[in-house]
């Protein structure tokens, strides 16, 4: 396991903290990080002690996706993108519930990410938005079939098709995320809950969890199908230089927002 992600205890071990360390790329997910995290959740999933994982990100984002210059370059094309051994697979598969602590941006792949986790806690300074339409890829980690049984069908349309940026108050009016807090308080507050999960009696809430997961798990399994195979029809279409040319888009359109011009 690398410093890319680490890896922390509270609780007396019964929560552990994965942080996404790689700020100075907005935690964008190389090949690197994200075979990182897959051995914090594989190894995390051995530890019967653990009873509450919290997913943050180092810095001022949570994560801002794909590493779309790697992409670009081709060395990240041949990641594992969905099934047994993806990082959304260990993810959904853990245990251990998960509670995504968003500190920042969570974009595309980062907001894939978050969807992972049980539940959503956010800072005052999380915003979210998904752009693989703009990028020019279709999502492999169910995005398309989360989100709009989270905040409606309607409210992810319009955050697929636009890839425009919902703040955390939005977030939290859609039901995106469960609670906003300040930024100092965000991971403070997040250990809480999970400690608080520590808390339960572990074979009742694993119960609880199954059945809620088996509840929505049978069609959202199917759709998960349908959007796999899309998107490996997709990914044979689609090349370095595509990618680079939209990563390009999505950097100028950036500078914009920055600089106040809108999208």
């Amino acid at each position: 396991m690398t410093d890319l992600a680490l890896v922390s205890r509270s609780a007396g071990g019964a929560v552990a903290t994965v942080t996404l360390n790689r700020p100075e790329a907005l935690n964008a997910l190389s090949l690197a990080l994200e075979a990182a995290l897959r051995d914090a959740f594989a190894a995390l999933a051995e530890d019967d002690a653990v009873r509450a994982i919290v997913l943050t990100g180092a810095g001022r984002a949570f994560c801002a996706g794909v590493d779309l210059k790697e992409l670009g370059s081709g060395a990240g094309m041949g990641r594992i993108w969905h099934g047994p051994g993806s990082l959304s697979h260990l993810m959904r598969d853990s245990k251990a519930p998960i509670i995504a602590a968003v500190n920042g941006p969570a974009i595309t792949g980062g907001l894939e990410l978050a969807l992972q986790a049980d539940f959503i806690v956010a800072s005052e300074a999380a915003r979210f938005a998904d752009t693989h339409a703009r990028v020019g890829i279709t999502p492999s980690w169910g995005l398309s079939q989360i989100l709009p049984r989270l905040i409606g069908p309607a409210r992810a349309r319009r955050m697929s098709l636009t890839g425009g940026f919902v703040d955390a108050k939005t977030a939290y009016e859609w039901g995106l995320v469960t609670e906003v807090v300040r930024a100092a308080d965000l991971l403070p507050r997040a250990e809480a809950l999970a400690a608080e999960i520590a808390e339960t009696d572990a074979l009742a809430a694993g119960r609880i969890r199954g059945l809620m997961a088996a509840g929505e798990g049978r069609p959202l399994e199917e759709a998960f199908r349908m959007e796999t195979e899309m998107f490996d029809r997709h990914m044979a279409g689609v090349t370095p230089e595509a990618v680079e040319a939209r990563r390009a888009a999505v950097q100028a359109r950036g500078k914009r927002i920055a600089a106040g011009a809108g999208a």
